[in-house]
C-alpha cells in the first residue's frame, strides 16, 4: 500500500450528486489513512436544485455544508491541514469557497485550514450556463499567489474520444463534451473533456482509465482502480 500524507480529507460531492454516492470511495481511501479522517460533506440533490428550484444558489447551499465539515475536521485534529477531495462540479464550488471573497452575500474564511485542493474531472472552461457562474467568478478572484497557500491538482480522464461520426459510445461523448466546450471531438472521462479541466496554476494530471459518472460498475475516479491512479497527488 503507497504511502500517503495523512490529512484529513474532505470529499464534497459533484453537481446533482449526493454523499452517500462517495461512500466507496471513503472506504478506499481508509486504506490508506484513518477511516475518521475521512469525511464527505452532507450535501443532497436539494442542495443542488434548490426548494423551489434556485440552481443559481447552489453553490452557497453547498458551501455551507463544506463549511460544517471543515469545522468539524478542524475541531477533532487541531494543527492539521485539511485536504479537499472535490468531484466535479463541486471541484469550482470547493475553490470558490476557498477563494475566500463574496459569492452571491456568502463568504467564508477558514483560517486557512485547507492547504491543498485536488479537483477530479471539473471543468474550470465551460460554456454551461450554471456552471460559467462559477468560474466567470473563479477567474475575475484567482491569483497566481493563491496557489502558495494552496496547492491545487487538477486530474481528468482521457479515457474516452468524442466524435461526431464515429460509434455509438463516441458520438455520445461528442455530445456531452460539446455542452461543455465547443469542440467535442477531444478526449475526456466520457462526460468531460479533459482539456477543459486544465487550470493555469495548478497541477494538471491526465490518467488513462476513469470514468465521470460516481454510478455502480464504472471504473470512476473513486473506485479503487481510479484512486490507484492518482493517489500519489494526495
Amino acid at each position: 500500500m503507497k504511502e500517503v500524507p495523512q490529512n484529513p480529507v474532505v470529499i464534497i460531492p459533484g453537481v446533482l450528486f449526493w454523499d452517500s454516492l462517495y461512500s466507496t470511495m471513503k472506504d478506499v481511501f481508509s486504506g490508506y489513512l484513518p477511516a475518521g479522517k475521512i469525511a464527505i460533506a452532507p450535501v443532497n440533490l436539494v442542495d443542488w436544485v434548490g426548494f423551489p428550484p434556485s440552481p443559481e444558489k447552489s453553490t452557497n447551499r453547498v458551501m455551507k455544508a463544506v463549511h460544517l465539515t471543515v469545522s468539524e475536521m478542524t475541531r477533532k485534529f487541531p494543527g492539521e491541514p485539511v485536504t479537499f477531495v472535490a468531484h466535479s462540479g463541486g471541484g469550482t464550488v470547493a475553490l470558490i469557497y476557498l477563494l475566500e471573497q463574496p459569492f452571491q452575500g456568502d463568504v467564508y474564511n477558514s483560517g486557512r485550514a485547507v492547504e491543498k485542493l485536488i479537483t477530479l474531472g471539473t471543468p474550470f472552461h465551460t460554456h454551461e450556463h450554471y456552471a460559467k457562474i462559477k468560474t466567470d467568478f473563479i477567474f475575475k478572484h484567482l491569483r497566481a499567489d493563491f496557489f502558495k497557500r494552496c496547492r491545487v491538482v487538477s486530474v481528468a480522464s482521457n479515457k474516452y474520444h468524442g466524435n461526431s461520426q464515429g460509434s455509438f459510445v463516441e458520438r455520445m461523448c461528442f455530445q456531452f463534451y460539446r455542452n461543455v466546450q465547443e469542440d467535442g471531438n477531444v478526449a475526456g472521462d466520457g462526460i468531460v473533456p479533459a482539456s477543459s479541466c486544465f487550470l493555469d496554476g495548478a497541477e494538471n494530471v491526465i490518467i488513462a482509465d476513469a470514468e465521470h459518472l460516481p454510478t455502480p460498475h464504472t471504473r470512476w475516479y473513486g473506485t479503487k482502480e481510479g484512486i490507484e491512479q492518482w493517489i500519489h497527488c494526495l
